[in-house]
């Protein structure tokens, strides 16, 4: 058994096409540092938590067929008040894993290579993760966030701000006062 507990070993599995296991691994993900530059805003699975997945695997002739869910926590920045957030990640997934595509055929090209008879999970928990992670993560809906002049949390309190007037549009102003 790999220390990894996403590298699956799929030789006996593979033996007979149609074949079919259940699978439920978790543990964290040992590339978190891949995910950072692929942050969406504040939003990142912090590295060290425990991602579960519980998956069916089942053979097909020249490969096989993963189907399930990945759960994993994220955190991140309210987009609006910058207080931290955090949440849980619920993601349904089908993918494909193929002994080495064959040049030429683009129907392969989508496929995760299986590599000596092991399927590693972990880049398809990446890719399959990421794009999910919240671009504009709230604290709430109702988030007043902060004042764009004075920086005051509007959720806790207000302030007596005005915004400035905008030279451009000071004329237009005559008309708002008739």
């Amino acid at each position: 058994m790999s220390a990894n507990p996403f590298v699956v070993s799929v030789a006996r599995l593979r033996r007979v096409p149609g074949t079919r296991v259940q699978e439920e691994r978790r543990g964290p993900l040992e590339a978190a540092e891949v995910i950072v530059p692929f942050r969406a805003a504040d939003s990142r699975i912090p590295a060290g938590s425990e991602v579960v997945c519980d998956l069916a695997l089942e053979s097909y002739f020249g490969g096989v067929m993963v189907t399930g869910t990945i759960r994993a926590r994220w955190e991140g920045l309210c987009s609006r008040c910058t207080v931290p957030v955090d949440g849980e990640l619920f993601v349904a997934v089908r993918e494909r894993f193929c002994d080495e595509p064959t040049a030429g055929r683009p129907d392969d090209e989508d496929a995760y290579v299986i590599a000596d008879d092991l399927v590693d999970l972990e880049p398809m928990l990446l890719d399959s993760l990421v794009p999910e992670l919240p671009l504009a993560p709230l604290c709430a809906a109702d988030c007043a966030g902060l004042c764009q002049h004075c920086g005051t949390d509007r959720n806790e309190s207000s302030c007596d701000c005005v915004a400035p007037v905008d030279p451009r549009w000071a004329n237009l102003d005559v008309l708002r006062s008739s």
